[in-house]
């Protein structure tokens, strides 16, 4: 009995020793945030010169008033991979250049895994109306799915309440609730053709259209309506195909019918 007392006493004491799953992750997110603190030189005016090389008279003078980084948009993404263990051990490798400030599993589960004030890299090469650089700008939000399959409802549960927590903490317009295959619409497919955008909407992230009634007009301009939408328009079939993935959900033809146009015509006129 005694011999089994300290047998366990020892393995208590391996255990509280062994390294958490994540320290390295951790300690290499620290060095890495003390990084972009130290580029933060808050006390030096700007060296300018003009054409003739003379320097400029510059100086530093501190203003009281600035803050930390306000995102405006919020991105959502499907994982692609099998797991939530799959994702966060992609988000925890160096090599991977991948991240998200947050996971949501299928159980309902919410991994933060960045401060909303840093800039993950999430949304890669992507523009949504004049923004070219969506990562700077934007909350990257993944959701644990393959591709392929439903989301749970408790994983679009946790997912609703997570954004009402970030659309009131940074005052996000309802429009700019959107996805990766959106900003991105010639690279990427997410979230997929099953995520639930209507029932998002309704809860006042992203909008959608009422039934449409009216066909639009004989010189409605496909191009200019999915511009003003925000859709980067340079590969118009890429983004048509991008609109009725998240908006019309029935076929990905990147050939506009009368329904689709009556759709993008209602959407027209919101955003």
């Amino acid at each position: 009995m005694l011999l089994r007392s300290l047998f366990l006493v020892v393995i208590a004491f391996l255990a509280s020793c062994s390294p958490k799953p994540y320290d390295k992750a951790r300690k290499i997110q620290e060095e890495k945030v003390k990084e972009v603190i130290t580029k933060i030189d808050m006390h030096q005016a700007p060296e300018l010169f003009d054409t003739s090389g003379t320097a400029l008279k510059t100086s530093f003078i501190p203003t009281v008033n600035f803050g930390s980084r306000k995102p405006d948009f919020v991105i959502i993404h499907h994982t692609a991979q099998d797991s939530i263990q799959q994702t966060i051990k992609t988000f925890t490798l160096e090599h991977t250049q991948a991240s998200a400030h947050y996971i949501v599993g299928r159980n309902g589960e919410v991994v933060q895994m960045l401060s909303d004030d840093l800039r993950a890299w999430h949304a890669g090469a992507s523009k949504w109306g004049n923004n070219y650089d969506m990562n700077s700008c934007s909350i990257g939000i993944e959701l644990d799915n393959n591709g392929v399959e439903p989301f749970s409802e408790s994983q679009i549960n946790s997912l609703l309440i997570l954004l009402q927590k970030l659309k009131t903490t940074y005052n996000i317009p309802n429009a700019n609730f959107i996805g990766h295959g959106d900003v991105a619409p010639k690279r990427k497919v997410d979230p997929s053709i099953l995520f639930p955008w209507k029932k998002l909407a309704d809860a006042g992230f992203g909008l959608w259209y009422n039934v449409p009634n009216l066909m639009p007009p004989a010189n409605f301009d496909i191009e200019n309506a999915l511009r003003r939408i925000g859709y980067d328009t340079r590969d118009l079939p890429a983004a048509i195909v991008a609109f009725k993935r998240h908006f019309v959900q029935l076929d990905l033809n990147p050939v506009m019918n009368d329904w689709d146009k009556c759709v993008l015509y209602n959407l027209y006129w919101k955003y």
